[in-house]
């Protein structure tokens, strides 16, 4: 059993509520710290209309569902975190204002309170700048929504200690997450690969090969997914994966923005979906194809290089947080190192990337 009982919030918005909402079901208790009312009463209602449904639907009791609702405390003064055993940061993706929250926290609690960010996308060693005594700082990415999805990202940066990062993959772990231990890069392991592959979906209809609704369907066929790319941004919404893929822009050109996802920048808007697309044109079609499994084999084989993560770390977020039922690299030992680099040049030569080293490790990923 771990030592974290009660557990310190920052930000009551989608993830911070979830993740509240979360452990509140597993009895962990929570503080949750949040200025804005209206945010509040939103976190509130979140997790009561979850768990009065649950209980609706026969899978907890009516009495476990008020006790669950009423475990978080909402609170808007930071001071109230001092008797937390473990705080999770989970405001807006920004490193300013992640910077003046963790620099207040780092003033109020204890030197040796653990402090864990839930960014997605920042990189953690570069936040671990704004916390005094960052031994004690780690990511904690957990996977919208965070109610239900079950992966969360354990991220461990230049200065994380390495008794406290297993502490947290043990918590997760107790707790009935899934912890995808990885290193610190732009975009962790999951990201890395799922938003380029987003983003290379809109290039596709940037250059009218297809429609959204056109391309998702080549994605259901060519990876397995549950649902393709654009229906899934359409669910996170468009202006987060613009977020998302601008910070993934160091690994290199071939992270660009997509010129229309650039161009709208984080303004509200969804993709159109079609009801009765047009068949595509085989010979179009296996271009989309090799495509977007391109844009999710590069980064993959370009993060194993790098170290972040093994293989079945990907396949396994793939596979818990992104319902790929034919994960990345469990198809690329399928397909083989030769099929995988004929692919990949789909991509390559636009970019003037090299093939990755771990090509070579095709055939035997998921088995090394």
């Amino acid at each position: 059993m771990t030592q974290y009982k009660h557990i310190g919030i920052i930000g009551a918005g989608t993830m911070g509520s979830g993740i509240a909402g979360y452990f509140a079901s597993k009895d962990v208790a929570s503080t949750l710290v949040e200025s804005n009312s209206e945010q509040v009463d939103r976190a509130k209602y979140t997790i009561a209309r979850y768990f009065n449904r649950q209980a609706e639907r026969g899978k907890i009791t009516a009495e476990r569902a008020a006790a669950i609702i009423d475990t978080p405390k909402f609170v808007s003064d930071l001071a109230a975190l001092q008797g937390c055993d473990l705080i999770i940061e989970a405001v807006f993706e920004d490193m300013a204002v992640k910077e003046t929250v963790l620099r207040a926290i780092s003033d109020i609690v204890s030197s040796s309170i653990p402090i864990a960010t839930n960014t997605s996308c920042l990189r953690v060693t570069e936040l671990a700048e704004f916390v005094a005594n960052p031994a004690r700082f780690a990511g904690l990415h957990f996977f919208s929504p965070a109610m239900v999805n079950p992966i969360v990202e354990v991220v461990r940066c230049d200065q994380t200690d390495p008794t406290l990062y297993q502490d947290l993959v043990a918590f997760c772990a107790e707790h009935k997450k899934i912890p995808i231990t990885c290193g610190d890069a732009y975009g962790f392991a999951i990201n890395r690969f799922f938003v380029p592959y987003c983003n290379e979906a809109i290039r596709i209809t940037d250059e009218g090969l297809a429609t959204p609704t056109q391309i998702d369907l080549v994605a259901q066929d060519v990876l397995a997914v549950a649902a393709g790319p654009f229906r899934v941004m359409n669910l996170v919404k468009p202006r987060i994966m613009y977020k998302a893929q601008q910070h993934l822009r160091p690994h290199g050109a071939f992270y660009a923005l997509a010129d229309s996802l650039a161009a709208k920048g984080d303004s509200d808007y969804e993709f159109t979906i079609e009801s009765a697309p047009k068949p595509l044109d085989e010979k179009v079609a296996a271009v989309i194809g090799d495509r977007l499994r391109a844009a999710a084999f590069l980064p993959i084989l370009q993060a194993i290089d790098e170290g972040v993560a093994e293989p079945a770390a990907f396949d396994l977020g793939a596979k818990k947080a992104l319902q790929f039922n034919n994960p990345p690299c469990a198809l690329m030992d399928s397909l083989g190192k030769e099929t995988v680099a004929t692919i990949l040049e789909s991509i390559l030569p636009t970019y003037g990337i090299a093939q990755p080293k771990s090509i070579d490790r095709i055939g035997a990923l998921i088995a090394s």
